[in-house]
């Protein structure tokens, strides 16, 4: 049987349920229907009851007004609910308006304000789009009420999560006594999804289409760093970068273009510059769920074949924005443009020298740097805690007595992180008494030298130990 239905064998019992509704509420609606014959893949022509039931049932009993309202507002007494359904940009695009109240930007602003999701600064700045954006939210209303008619307290999020689930989405636009127009753009299939190609650590990848914000190619001159993290402006708004391949947890050759491809993603506040290595194009992907053996694998949502024979994943918007979050409050987002570098350099072996002493950092640098290393330097254990989060090194040098953070404390937080365990750590100090020499490799770390009995050939010897020659 064809997957494909006709819109109108999912819409067959609204006139009659607007009818039944617009005559309870004591208001006249003359409701239409486009698009009948619009082609729609059953399973999303059976998921789309529900936000379309919603968004009427809204409609009616907050947008429209009565007959006197409209009367009183300049308007013909019978109100207008329009929906309809038409394949746009190989999209399905869904579309539920109606000439009512509409919403007041200003009141939206002052709620978001009031619920403290945003601050009353970052809120002035707010477009009209990212406004509209927090009526999705779980349990957000501008009204007080709750009426039998559109739900007991069930919000747009509702909606929002629907249409999110079938790889959607849904935008909303209001003018105050004028009406709201909700947009519902949705993949013409389920089994079929239209997908923007990227390469990614060498590999294709997929996402998908109806979730891309945008896709541009940003020149590198347009990176901005702010509080150690990198963005770019996109209209008004600062997008935060991240580097697909570190996200993918991927080796990457990376590269030193004029310009770097980016993918947005993400909605409100929540959104994020994912840099991809290139762009492939538009492809139509028969989408193939992953094996339930494997669970659910992180930041992957479906697989597919593409023409040659090569498996290609399809990317978990979703996750990559929630990965993404981690990255971020963990401060462990690697630099754009440090890939290109890293990869040139992993044929030298990179180490981090901290120490609190200018003469110390200088005299190591040197010895290891004359030796073929690659090295870089930390003025305190705090310094160097920022650097080795955010560093690819495959050693750690570090003085005991420092400021802000001592050398024990430090070794202790990278022995302590799953992700820098194992990355060895040398102890170089003036204190050498047993009982610190214990203290240092009790906090884990993997060698102990004192500055007092060291020559240039005793910590070369014990760097070439722990990490082998440059």
């Amino acid at each position: 049987a064809s997957r494909m239905r006709p819109f109108a064998d999912g819409v067959r019992g609204l006139q009659r349920m607007v009818r039944d509704i617009a005559r309870e509420l004591g208001k006249q609606v003359q409701f239409e229907i486009e698009g009948l014959n619009t082609q729609v893949d059953r399973d999303i022509l059976e998921k789309l009851e529900a936000p379309i039931n919603h968004l009427l049932r809204n409609a009616l009993d907050h947008g429209l007004e009565t007959p006197e309202e409209r009367r009183a507002a300049g308007k013909p007494e019978q109100a207008r609910l329009r929906l309809a359904a038409m394949h746009s940009s190989g999209m399905l695009s869904i579309v539920v308006e109606d000439d009512g109240r509409g919403m007041d930007l200003e009141v939206l602003r002052r709620k978001i304000v009031e619920r403290k999701m945003v601050s009353e600064e970052m809120a002035r700045d707010l477009s009209e789009a990212e406004l509209m954006d927090f009526i999705f939210l779980p349990g957000f209303s501008t009204r007080d009420q709750v009426t039998e008619i559109s739900g007991r307290g069930v919000g747009l999020d509702v909606v929002h999560s629907v249409v999110q689930e079938m790889h959607g989405v849904v935008h909303a636009h209001a003018e105050p006594g004028r009406g709201m127009r909700f947009h519902m753009q949705l993949p013409l299939t389920l089994s079929v999804m239209r997908s923007l190609m990227v390469e990614i650590g060498g590999e294709p990848y997929a996402f998908p289409l109806a979730q891309i914000h945008r896709s541009l190619k940003l020149p590198r001159g347009a990176i901005e760093t702010m509080e150690g993290r990198q963005y770019f402006t996109l209209g008004n708004q600062h997008v935060g970068l991240v580097d697909a391949c570190q996200l993918l947890e991927l080796e990457g050759a990376g590269t030193d273009n004029d310009e770097i491809c980016v993918v947005v993603l993400g909605e409100r506040m929540d959104r994020y510059g994912f840099v991809v290595d290139g762009f492939l194009g538009e492809k139509s992907l028969a989408v193939l769920p992953l094996d339930p053996r494997l669970g659910k694998v992180r930041d992957v949502a479906a697989a597919s074949i593409l023409e040659n024979g090569d498996p290609c994943l399809i990317l978990d918007v979703e996750d990559m924005l929630r990965s993404a979050d981690l990255l971020v409050s963990g401060s462990r987002l690697q630099r754009i443009g440090d890939r290109a570098a890293r990869q040139e350099e992993k044929a030298r072996k990179r180490i981090l020298v901290v120490d609190d002493s200018i003469t110390v950092r200088e005299v190591e640098r040197n010895m290891l740097a004359n030796r073929g290393y690659e090295v870089e330097v930390a003025v305190d254990g705090m310094d160097g805690w920022n650097a080795v989060r955010t560093g690819d090194y495959d050693l750690v040098i570090s003085d005991i007595d420092m400021p802000r953070m001592n050398g024990f404390e430090f070794v202790s937080m990278i022995k302590n992180d799953p992700k820098l365990r194992t990355l060895p750590v040398m102890i170089v100090s003036y204190k050498d008494r047993e009982e610190d020499r214990d203290r240092g490799l009790e906090v884990g770390a993997d060698y102990y030298l004192t500055k007092g009995s060291f020559h240039d050939e005793t910590l070369l010897d014990a760097v070439a130990d722990l990490i082998g020659e440059a």
